[in-house]
C-alpha cells in the first residue's frame, strides 16, 4: 500500500507572496526540498509539517491531507 501526502504549499505560499527560498530559509531547510513537498516527490516529517503550518498560521490539516483537497475552482467564493 503507497501513502501519498497531498498538500497545499505552493497555494498558500502564492496567497501570502512566499517564494521556496523564504519558506525554505523560515524552515531551515534547502529551497529543493520545498520543490520535492510541493510536487509529492518527499513526504514531510511530523516536525517539519507542523512548522509549515504554523509558518502560514493555519492548522497541519489546511497544509496535509491523505486525500486530494478539492479544487479551488471546485469551492465557492473566489476572490479578484
Amino acid at each position: 500500500m503507497s501513502e501519498s501526502v497531498h498538500n497545499r504549499i505552493a497555494l498558500l505560499r502564492a496567497e501570502q507572496g512566499v517564494s521556496r527560498r523564504e519558506l525554505a530559509s523560515a524552515l531551515g531547510v534547502h529551497y529543493q526540498t520545498v520543490g520535492y513537498l510541493e510536487r509529492g516527490e518527499n513526504s514531510p516529517s511530523l516536525d517539519l509539517a507542523l512548522r509549515i503550518a504554523e509558518f502560514f498560521g493555519v492548522p497541519v490539516e489546511a497544509v496535509f491531507s491523505l486525500r486530494p483537497f478539492p479544487r479551488i475552482s471546485d469551492q465557492s467564493g473566489h476572490s479578484a
